[in-house]
């Protein structure tokens, strides 16, 4: 068996970037910078005023009050076309252009109007409620870089700047099967002895969240000539992901059934829990992971060890889960396998605690619903006491 960090660094390193495209920005909420982004314009790109008022110019109004003669106005979107002189002011709106002339607003409060004249009741300084121009950012200024996943934020950000359009890494396809005869799908009549086949539904929410496409290729019988058919139906992925079969019997089929159609073995057997009997390596040139068949296992396996490939064919910035948090209740030591506890977490006087669930068998899909964490204990570590700090992974 090997370490859970060696069986992470193999799994990254058989994957690259995939290539670019280019997508509207409307559609490129998560998707992953091939290349930097600079803004097109500035923002502002014209002085513009941040409140309702008069534009004046500074030195006409050290001594209030004073009255000075409105020679216009100025709302957003329709500037003032013309130059204020001395003793003149023109009416302005928030977002409005600063007039030629003008270097200072009076917010509306400090004013009184009569007629086309206004009295200002209170002096202000060169500069004072100006937006000036580029204050936000200036054209060519980069706004997003290489690797990073587009937010929300992001996505305003850029079309403020006048970018209709990015290069973002093509999202990968990840090709998924589930094998074993006990297996059906929600909804369909079960066979004696049988079960719903799980794995595959949080495995594709799992994929479509971190930016991949999962696609979904069904389940097939324990047999020979049904798994070697992986090889055609998932040829186009970036990614194959067997569900089961990587366990040790004579029923566990996809190593013998698919090394006749190219399939390389890398490494089989990780060191942890849950998750021991993982499998991965290349059918032909396409990486392959067959995860273990236990739906616990294989979920959690996947956070570990798919989500880093995601992430190294998207070429994203790697950016850690991983928190500290303080134990609620204490743990046994553990063995020579590094332990992944399903959890929950809770602040408690403005500290996280996390606690994990009392029963940790890998079959129980509500404890692993239920949790928020993973508690990640390293092997052969000794008893960890109540308040002592841990690592923690996420999961929400």
């Amino acid at each position: 068996m090997i370490s859970v960090e060696e069986a992470t660094q193999r799994i990254v390193a058989a994957f690259a970037p995939l290539e670019a495209e280019t997508v509207a920005i409307a559609n490129a909420a998560g998707r992953v910078l091939a290349e930097d982004v600079a803004a097109k314009t500035k923002q502002p790109p014209f002085p513009v005023s941040s409140m309702d008022g008069y534009a004046v110019r500074a030195a006409d109004v050290q001594s209030v009050p004073i009255t000075l003669r409105v020679v216009g106005s100025s709302p957003a979107g329709h500037p003032f076309q013309g130059k204020i002189g001395k003793s003149e002011t023109v009416r302005i709106f928030t977002g409005g252009v600063v007039p030629e002339g003008a270097d200072a607003i009076v917010i509306q409060e400090n004013t009184e109007i009569a007629g086309d004249t206004v009295q200002i009741k209170s002096s202000t300084k060169s500069g004072q409620h100006i937006r000036a121009t580029g204050l936000d950012f200036k054209r060519g200024d980069v706004l997003a870089k290489r690797g990073a996943r587009l937010s929300a934020r992001d996505l305003s950000l850029l079309a403020a700047a006048d970018v209709a359009q990015v290069n973002v890494h093509k999202k990968p396809i990840v090709a998924f099967v589930a094998t074993g005869d006990e297996l059906s799908r929600p909804g369909e009549p079960r066979k004696a002895g049988g079960i719903v086949a799980s794995s595959g539904y949080g495995l594709a929410a799992m994929t479509e969240k971190w930016g991949a496409t999962p696609r979904d290729l069904g389940i097939l019988p324990d047999n020979a000539q049904a798994i070697s058919g992986i090889a055609e139906n998932a040829k186009d992925a970036d990614v194959i992901v067997t569900l089961g079969g990587a366990s040790v019997g004579d029923h566990d089929l996809v190593q013998s059934a698919l090394g006749p159609k190219g399939f390389a073995l890398d490494f089989w057997k990780i060191a942890m829990r849950p998750g021991k009997p993982l499998i991965f390596g290349k059918l032909g040139k396409t990486p392959l992971l067959g995860l273990p068949g236990n739906p616990v296992s294989s979920l959690v396996c996947a956070i570990l060890f798919l989500q880093p490939a995601i992430a190294a064919m998207l070429g994203a910035d790697t950016v850690s889960s991983k928190r500290r948090a303080k134990l609620a209740v204490p743990l046994a030591a553990n063995d020579a396998r590094q332990d992944y506890l399903r959890a929950r977490t809770s602040m408690r006087q403005g500290e996280l605690f996390v606690e994990a669930f009392a029963v940790q068998d890998s079959s129980m899909l509500k404890i692993l619903a239920d949790a928020d964490a993973l508690i990640v204990r390293a092997p052969n570590v000794p008893v960890a006491n109540a308040g002592d700090s841990v690592e923690i992974i996420p999961l929400d």
